[in-house]
Order: structure tokens, then C-alpha cells, then sequence
């Protein structure tokens, strides 16, 4: 772990202790220290705060990448600005979490990062997600808008429509309340749309309707 507030440390240590599964070995209060520290004892995971003295968690995470470190980097912080999430992604970061996180949120992120997946709360997301899709706009500006990916993956027009609003940024509360369906029909209808496209998460639903021009 890497924070320059010792509380931060002491609780996510004992929250970390209660499960068997991880142990904490070791703690910094800087980046520069979290990377010798990295470097030097190769744990798995980083959980690494992004403002801190001498150098920063964005820095850090960067400076690991170049030394082609094994370790997955989850960035935990206060702050939710999309410089700081698109940064800490360019710079290697498998996750990013806010500090209001609850702990099922915060262990279900390990878990998956651990196992080699990334991990980004909602609001997080939605950022990517966004980001994402404005890159794609400005690529694709000059080019018709074309559906037809939507046959390699067998998907309804149904599913499309509900493609589109979950991309928009809608929960699934929200889109069964525009669509007047059940939350329930709504998660189903998610479910097999990232099925049937082969994905995990919203990021890579996002990359993949864009790619083959879904939106």
C-alpha cells in the first residue's frame, strides 16, 4: 500500500487482514518509495493513492510499467476528475477507486483485478466510457453511421436499443423506467448483449460496439 495518511494504511490493512485469502507486505507514504518497495519485495497487488510527496501515484504506477513490473496497480483516491482517471489508465493502472468505496466494492475490485481483469467503479466508467466513445465520434465523424455490426453478434433490435442507452449512461433502473420493462427484463436483455459480444464490463462493451459501429 502506498498513502501518505497513516489512517488510510491502518484501515485498509485491517480491512485487508480479515481476509485470509491477502496479507500486507509492506506500506510507503510516497511514490517513489512504493516503487523501490515494488520492485524490491514483487507483491501482487499496489493499492496506491495518487497525490503524495516526492512523486505521485500516477507517476509511480507509470515508472513500474517501464520496469515492466508484474505487479497490478489499483489507484485508490479522493478525487473523481477525468484527467486524473484517463491518466491514471494511460499510465498502466488496472483499477481506480474512490475512497468512499464501500468494502464489498473494494474487495470484489482485488478480486478481480487479481485474476486479471480491471476494475473501475461506476462513476469511473462512465468517464472511460464516454471518453471512449467521443474518441470514436471524432474518427468516425466523416462516416455513415452503419448497424450492420449487430448480425456478427445475433443481436435483437431490442437489445440494440438497449445497447445504446446503457452506453448513454443510464443504470438499468433508469432504462426500465424509460422503456417501461422490468428491471429484471432489462438485466436480462444485458446479460446476453455482453454474452453474445463476448464481454466482461462496460469498458470492453463500449470499445467493442464501437469498433464494429453498433453506436
Amino acid at each position: 500500500m502506498a498513502d501518505d495518511h497513516s489512517l488510510v494504511r491502518d484501515g485498509i490493512r485491517a480491512l485487508l487482514e480479515e481476509d485470509d485469502n491477502y496479507m500486507v507486505i509492506g506500506e510507503v507514504s510516497n511514490g517513489k518509495e512504493a516503487v523501490q518497495m515494488v520492485l524490491d519485495k514483487k507483491p501482487d497487488l499496489l493499492i496506491i493513492d495518487i497525490r503524495m510527496p516526492e512523486m505521485n501515484g500516477i507517476e509511480a504506477v507509470e515508472e513500474l510499467k517501464k520496469h515492466s513490473s508484474p505487479t497490478k496497480c489499483i489507484i485508490l483516491s479522493m478525487h473523481d476528475s477525468e484527467e486524473y482517471i484517463l491518466k491514471s489508465v494511460n499510465a498502466g493502472a488496472s483499477g481506480y477507486l474512490l475512497k468512499d468505496t464501500g468494502k464489498s466494492e473494494f474487495l470484489k475490485a482485488i478480486s478481480t483485478v487479481e485474476q486479471g481483469g480491471k476494475y473501475f467503479s461506476g462513476d469511473i466508467s462512465n468517464v472511460l466510457v464516454n471518453n471512449l466513445l467521443s474518441q470514436g465520434q471524432t474518427k468516425q465523424e466523416s462516416k455513415p453511421k452503419t448497424k450492420n455490426g449487430s448480425n456478427s453478434f445475433g443481436i435483437t433490435s431490442k437489445e440494440l436499443q438497449i445497447l445504446e442507452l446503457v452506453l448513454s449512461g443510464l443504470t438499468n433502473k433508469q432504462i426500465s423506467e424509460k422503456l417501461q420493462k422490468s428491471k429484471r427484463t432489462i438485466e436480462t436483455h444485458r446479460f446476453n448483449l455482453m454474452r453474445k459480444m463476448g464481454v466482461n464490463n462496460l469498458m470492453d462493451l463500449a470499445r467493442k460496439a464501437q469498433e464494429y459501429k453498433l453506436i
